[in-house]
Formats: C-alpha cells, structure tokens, sequence
C-alpha cells in the first residue's frame, strides 16, 4: 500500500538485536536474584544473629523448594520417587549438620532472610532453565553481567552500613581470588552449565552434597576429626541424589 520495500535481511537484524537486548535484562534479573538475593539474604541473616548453622540449612533447602515452585507455579508434575529422594537428601542434610545448629537470639523476622534468599536462587534457576530467546549469552559474559548488577545492590547495602572501602591486605586480596575464582567460576559457572544439560531439580538435588563437602574439605584442610558415624550420615545425602536422579532419568525414558 505505501511501496516500500520490507527488507527480510534487516527486519531478522533488528528481531535479533531486540532479542539480544532483551536477555541481557533478562540475564541481569536473573543475576540479581541468583547473587544479590540469595547471598545478601544468607549473610544479612547471620549479621543480625541468625546462627551460620541454622542459616546454612534454610539455604540448603533449596532442592525442596524448587521442586515444590515448579510443581506450584509451573505445573511440573514429578513422581513420588524424586520427592522420596529429596526428602532422603535433606534428612542427610541435618543429620550431618545438626550437630551445628542453634536457634540464636536474633529477631524473628531476620530468620526468614536466609529462606528468602534460598527462595531468591530457586527462582532464578527456574527462570534461568525456562528462558528460551534465539541467540542464548554465552557463559562468561552471563557471568560479568550477573555480578555487574549484582555489585550496586551489595554497594547498596554495605553502604548503609559502613564504608564501601575495602581494607589492603593480604587476606583481602587472597578472598577476592577465592571469590572470583571458585564462588562465581567455580560455582555459579559449573551451575548454569548444569543447568543447560540437566533439570532444575537434578541440579539443586546436588547441593544437598554441600554440607558433606564441606565437612570433607574442612577434614583434609584443617584436620578437623571425621568419624565412621560422621560418614554414614554424608551418605544418606548421596542416596537421596542418587535417588532424585535416578528417577527423573526413568521419568524422562517412560
């Protein structure tokens, strides 16, 4: 009707342009809940008396959650052995680490934070799992977005409670390679790459072997004592995985 001429070269340009665009907000969204929410709420929570045993078992519930987001939100309907499986991993959980918790004597309020937070990281990971767009951001710039955005919320808040300069040291130095290298290549990395290959739920499942390898790691590093009994209990996680993953695998086959 007015003569021109479409050209379809430039319009896909321009669709993929936008796209582009709009998953770097997207990606950036996901960041702020993934880092700024889940960290912020766990730490913010032991800095108001939360006890670091109690918070980290709020955040270790993360495999419980997102299974039971997805059900709720979006439909996902999982057999009972993938819900026996996490309730295996999760009684592993508190068998290894009970002995660690303590209720604390911060206000009532401040122990829903590390919940919170926990309830932050499954979000992101189902809105990470169930993006689709045309041209997906690779790994590392998803990362350098994710905690670009994230450092103005955590400026933020260590800006209302003290001074954003950080102190020279050695040992600054030293947690801030620790940080880059394992917390956000190590961790986040090796769990968006997962996210690509597996479920939600298949990857959460796996963090209910945290707490035993973090008792492993502070046994080879540091000497602490490990017991048969200690042992037995870290393995009632790894059933509680093997479970979950063994039934989402006969699950995806029927």
């Amino acid at each position: 009707m007015c003569g021109g001429h479409v050209d379809p070269d430039a319009f896909r340009r321009q669709a993929t342009e936008i796209d582009t665009a709009c998953h770097a907000v997207e990606n950036a969204g996901i960041g702020l809940l993934a880092m700024a929410g889940y960290v912020a709420g766990v730490t913010q929570g032991i800095a108001l008396g939360v006890p670091a045993g109690l918070a980290a078992l709020f955040a270790d519930l993360l495999p419980m959650g997102m299974a039971l987001l997805a059900a709720a939100v979006l439909g996902q309907r999982l057999v009972w052995q993938i819900w026996a499986g996490l309730v295996v991993g999760l009684v592993g959980v508190v068998l290894v680490t009970y002995s660690t918790l303590a209720v604390g004597d911060a206000p009532l309020w401040a122990y829903g934070l590390p919940l919170l937070g926990m309830l932050s990281l499954a979000i992101a990971t189902l809105w990470q799992k169930h993006s689709t767009h045309m041209q997906p951001m690779d790994l590392l710039p998803n990362l350098w977005l994710q905690c670009f955005i994230s450092s103005f919320a955590f400026a933020i808040i260590q800006g209302t409670q003290g001074s954003l300069a950080p102190i020279p040291s050695t040992g600054f130095a030293l947690s801030v390679i620790w940080t880059v290298g394992l917390a956000t290549l190590g961790g986040y990395g090796l769990y968006w790459v997962c996210l690509r290959r597996a479920s939600a739920t298949r990857v959460a499942s796996v963090l209910y072997l945290s707490p035993p390898v973090t008792m492993l790691w502070a046994w080879v590093m540091f000497n602490e004592p490990l017991s048969w009994q200690m042992a037995s209990r870290m393995a009632v996680s790894g059933v509680g995985v093997w479970m979950v993953v063994r039934a989402e695998a006969r699950q995806v086959a029927s």
